[in-house]
């Protein structure tokens, strides 16, 4: 306790705060400047004062420790093994412990925000994870192990560094929603028609030179963003019979996309006058995803 004040008193004004204050009230009136340097030590020990005391399971089963400066996922807590959700976004991560892959039932994991260049290795082996972000990182590719998250169901890998499709995404059989948007991705592998629980896909912000061609084999999609892209000519889409949203706003297009019946367009030559796009694109997205979460849970609900 007699070498704290050493530690803090190169910092401004610590050492009139230390004569009139307890060592917890120094910390509180610090407050985010205290923690924003405790931040870049990443032993243990000061990882931990970041997430606090984890003592006892949260009730609900959920953990969030977004936003809290970590550059180290504290081992205390991965020893909650009945959690279900695990939020760590906005961190400063860019490794998970070994210990994570003990969370075995561990259903939504957040490591959006982060530093990852590569995916932990633990990730894959959380055999219950359904929903997985991983937007707004600095990956360029997924490991193999993807593979072995059977149950997963939405993955999100917007704003990263990936210039090919992971075509490891093409062996996750129970995934429905993928968001792909703001890559540097150029075209769509044939093996991801083996998706077929697959209903959105969110591309906007790639590369894509052409509609990819095999995403007119995909019948059962509900859901295509193409945003934003390199797209000049868009094929005839009247005969997918599941489709219900095409967005194809920002593509250097010679035309619009021909849809069935009911379909909603988000773009040039669309069915909304140009000043509607915005409130149109926010609207469709909101009522398309619901519907699409709706008959998924009643497909669920038949089995």
């Amino acid at each position: 306790m007699r070498q704290q004040p050493a530690r803090v008193q190169s910092l401004p004004g610590t050492k009139l705060m230390w004569r009139t204050c307890g060592v917890s009230e120094i910390l509180r009136k610090m407050g985010n400047a205290m923690r924003g340097v405790i931040a870049f030590i990443p032993s243990e020990r000061c990882q931990r004062f970041l997430v606090g005391d984890l003592k006892e399971m949260p009730l609900d089963r959920t953990l969030d420790l977004s936003s809290h400066q970590l550059r180290r996922l504290p081992v205390v807590a991965c020893v909650f093994d009945e959690l279900v959700k695990l939020y760590l976004s906005d961190n400063n991560l860019s490794s998970l412990p070994a210990e994570l892959q003990g969370l075995k039932k561990l259903q939504l994991l957040a490591l959006d925000f982060n530093c990852f260049e590569e995916l932990p290795a633990a990730v894959c082996r959380l055999p219950q994870l359904n929903i997985l972000y991983l937007g707004n990182n600095r990956l360029y590719r997924l490991p193999r192990e993807l593979r072995e998250l059977k149950e997963l169901s939405t993955l999100w890998l917007e704003t990263n560094c990936f210039t090919v499709f992971p075509e490891v995404i093409c062996e996750l059989p129970n995934l429905k929603t993928l968001h792909l948007g703001y890559n540097q991705i150029q075209s769509l592998p044939k093996e991801l028609q083996r998706l077929e629980e697959l209903r959105s896909i969110w591309l906007a912000g790639n590369q894509l030179a052409e509609f990819p061609p095999v995403l007119l084999e995909m019948h059962f999609l509900a859901v295509i963003d193409v945003d934003r892209n390199k797209i000049r000519r868009f094929p005839g889409l009247s005969y997918m019979q599941g489709l219900k949203l095409v967005i194809y706003d920002h593509n250097p297009c010679v035309n619009a996309p021909v849809v069935g019946e009911g379909v909603r367009r988000v773009g040039r030559w669309a069915d909304s006058p140009d000043d509607d796009q915005e409130d149109d694109l926010s609207k469709a997205v909101s009522e398309t995803t619901a519907e699409v979460v709706e008959i998924d849970a009643e497909e669920q609900h038949n089995i």
